[in-house]
């Protein structure tokens, strides 16, 4: 393949880098099944807004941004200062501070359902003590989930028939099924509903029903079962209150992280009162929840925190970041017709790349007309290959799957990457990288 050729051949550095990781890192050299390239990816030195460098000084127009935790950009001067000012002060106290106080405030000021919060070093912790929370306030034991919809990798948050997964009180079944849903929540175990927000997949790769999506919430209250919504990716992404506050959900916990720390690792917990009061020691006979963690609220996560939810509170730096993801869909949509390629561009602020058996419209939300699971999953491994495509064309992505927007793009940014991805998809079916026809998964 001669774009693959010329890739090897133009990163002689991150070559060499790839093949000393392999002696290191088990899963093909990588720390993140993300980062997983094929032949290898490159490897970065420096960013700044948005642009990444690697280290055979080639320039990208970055659209992977922290895994969608730099809504801000990389290299942002609030925060950047907020975390050169506390570092000098201290990055870990292991004792209470003001910092997490004024974070918290932030945080409940933002979110309407935050009656409590509470600290984590990633947004899985924050799901995993949902579970736990729950499960003592209700008394039962089951967890029930959505299909495709990831909460991160421990035992109960992933599929239960995974590798060496232990996790027999979960049950997943069909998004969208109102009939399946009901019939598990009528059986009165379960203590626990999540939801992923937005939707499957990194803030709706497969979009939810509105319509589902509010019948989660009601019917997890009349059958004694709480509901947790988790925004770790669509928190202050979607707008100052997440995608439920845009939709106009109340949830009884949700879960943040990414945007909320201004992209240092964090995640939080929010929810009623009454439920994280487990976490409130009682005397004996009693029982409740000890919270430890020794990366909770560290004050330079917190600084940082801090300026980011100074920053999101009002909803324009979400509100510029969408208005850039309807720039990309509309001008991606037209390029891809315009050459008769059967992809298309869908989403809000996270850009997701669609090729599948069917040609579809977006609606004025970015969403598109279906919900299948396998139509719009379909071509996982076409994606992944035309991700190292766009490299070459100096675009960054996660793998070929999504663009993930920031404040710090400009319409000639996205111009260029919709300029590149033509082209790459053209590179990559005359080298017979992808076909006329995706693979499913």
């Amino acid at each position: 393949m001669a774009i693959i050729d010329e890739y090897v051949k133009s990163h002689p550095k991150s070559k060499e880098l790839h093949e000393r990781a392999l002696d290191h890192f088990a899963a093909r050299g990588a720390t993140h099944v993300g980062r997983m390239w094929e032949p290898f990816g490159p490897y970065m030195t420096h960013a700044q807004g948005s642009r990444i460098w690697d280290v055979d000084g080639r320039e990208y127009i970055e659209f992977r941004n922290g895994h969608g935790a730099l809504i801000l950009g990389h290299g942002h001067p609030a925060i950047v200062k907020a975390i050169q000012d506390q570092v000098t002060k201290g990055s870990l106290y292991g004792a209470s501070h003001e910092l997490e106080i004024e974070w918290a405030e932030l945080i409940k000021g933002m979110v309407p359902t935050a009656e409590r919060v509470e600290f984590f070093a990633c947004g899985q912790e924050a799901n995993m003590m949902g579970i736990r929370i729950a499960r003592a306030f209700t008394g039962r034991r089951k967890v029930l989930r959505f299909e495709e919809n990831f909460h991160g990798w421990a035992d109960e948050l992933v599929a239960p028939h995974a590798l060496g997964v232990v996790s027999s009180g979960v049950r997943v079944i069909p998004a969208h099924d109102v009939q399946a849903l009901e019939e598990e929540l009528a059986t009165g175990q379960y203590a626990i509903v999540l939801t992923e927000g937005g939707g499957a997949h990194m803030a709706g790769q497969v979009p939810w029903e509105p319509g589902f999506i509010r019948a989660v919430g009601s019917m997890a209250k009349r059958y004694g079962t709480i509901w947790l919504l988790d925004e770790v990716v669509t928190g202050f992404r979607d707008g100052p209150g997440g995608w439920g506050g845009l939709m106009g959900l109340q949830p009884d916990l949700t879960t943040l992280g990414k945007c909320v720390a201004g992209g240092m690792p964090a995640g939080v917990l929010t929810g009623r009162a009454d439920i994280m009061g487990m976490l409130t020691p009682r005397p004996p006979p009693q029982r409740w929840i000890p919270h430890s963690g020794t990366w909770n609220a560290m004050p330079i996560v917190c600084a940082a925190g801090i300026a980011a939810c100074k920053l999101l509170k009002d909803g324009s730096v979400q509100r510029r970041v969408n208005e850039l993801g309807a720039y990309m869909r509309g001008a991606g949509n037209r390029a891809l017709k315009q050459r008769g390629y059967n992809w298309r561009l869908y989403g809000r602020s996270i850009i997701h790349t669609y090729f599948g058996p069917v040609d579809f419209e977006v609606d004025e939300a970015g969403n598109p007309p279906t919900r299948d699971i396998e139509m719009m999953l379909a071509g996982t491994e076409e994606k992944h290959k035309l991700g190292v495509y766009l490299l070459q064309h100096g675009i960054h992505t996660h793998q070929g799957t999504m663009f993930i927007l920031s404040i710090a793009h400009t319409k000639e940014d996205i111009d260029k990457a919709v300029d590149a991805l033509v082209k790459a998809i053209g590179e990559a079916m005359a080298d017979g990288a992808i076909g006329e026809s995706p693979s499913l998964r």
